[in-house]
């Protein structure tokens, strides 16, 4: 073979070669892209990761004990009024908590009335209002209620001082025409023993059977909820029927024994007289 032949060989050879590199980057080119497109995401669309099949969390419900046996729950509440209040605004709030039952049924009685006490150991407060509850439940749900709520709305602005105190009552009273209620509130000394607070509520609770204008009573501890009970533990509700009663009550000699026995323990008393009212 001669040089020129070997030389168109190779000419052959190398276009050959170029033209399959240009066949194959041309398919190359025009292959489709194999890249995944990004996920098209609409508000319907649910992250699938964030899925779960654990059933919610029960929120906690309150469970309250019945009544002791043969009581009911008593709310009681006493009021003082700003010096600028008038009378009509205070009327106002009396009125908006009278019709509290007809709006709450948890309510199962209501009394108030007005501070008519001769000790002058009221601190200020002029108003009372007595609330029974069938038991802790009633209470919970008279508290948060939305018609209690808007009573707050009548009282704010014009409240000076709130006094409450809760206590398990009689769940029987006795049937009177007229009630003179004589409620009486112990802030017994830090240092009082258990032993010496026993003996005053049992020598308290001694009283009806040594003077008979009490015509009822009944005696519990704090166990409001609310934190207004300033620092008083303990209630006595002593019932008369009429002033008369009350006036033959306070210098009888067994109270006045009985004020003898709470005098050393005795830190602050509180009270309030009035006839009830519905």
């Amino acid at each position: 073979m001669t040089q020129s032949h070997l030389n168109s060989s190779t000419s052959s050879l190398v276009i050959l070669a170029l033209g399959s590199l240009l066949v194959s980057l041309c398919a190359a080119c025009s292959k489709p892209s194999t890249q995944t497109p990004p996920a098209i995401t609409t508000s319907n669309t649910t992250e699938a990761a964030t899925v779960s099949n654990d059933p919610e969390p029960e929120q906690d419900v309150p469970v309250f004990a019945p009544a002791p046996e043969g009581k009911v729950l008593r709310h009681a509440v006493f009021f003082s009024f700003k010096e600028e209040s008038s009378e009509e605004d205070i009327q106002r709030i009396v009125d908006a908590f009278r019709e509290l039952p007809s709006k709450i049924d948890e309510i199962i009685d209501f009394s108030w009335g007005t501070n008519n006490s001769p000790e002058g150991l009221n601190d200020g407060f002029t108003h009372c209002f007595l609330l029974t509850f069938q038991d802790e439940a009633g209470r919970a749900a008279y508290l948060p209620h939305e018609a209690h709520k808007a009573f707050g709305d009548v009282l704010r602005g014009h409240n000076d001082q709130v006094f409450v105190v809760d206590y398990w009552g009689n769940a029987e009273e006795a049937t009177l025409e007229k009630k003179l209620k004589h409620a009486v509130f112990f802030r017994f000394k830090e240092d009082a023993k258990p032993e010496e607070i026993k003996k005053v509520e049992e020598a308290f609770a001694a009283l009806p059977s040594k003077i008979d204008t009490i015509k009822d009573y009944e005696w519990g501890t704090n166990n409001s909820p609310e934190k207004h009970a300033d620092g008083f533990t303990h209630c006595f509700m002593v019932t008369f029927d009429s002033e008369e009663g009350r006036a033959a009550y306070l210098p009888h000699a067994d109270h006045l024994a009985f004020v003898e026995i709470l005098k050393p323990i005795l830190d602050a008393p509180r009270v309030m007289d009035f006839w009830a009212e519905k």
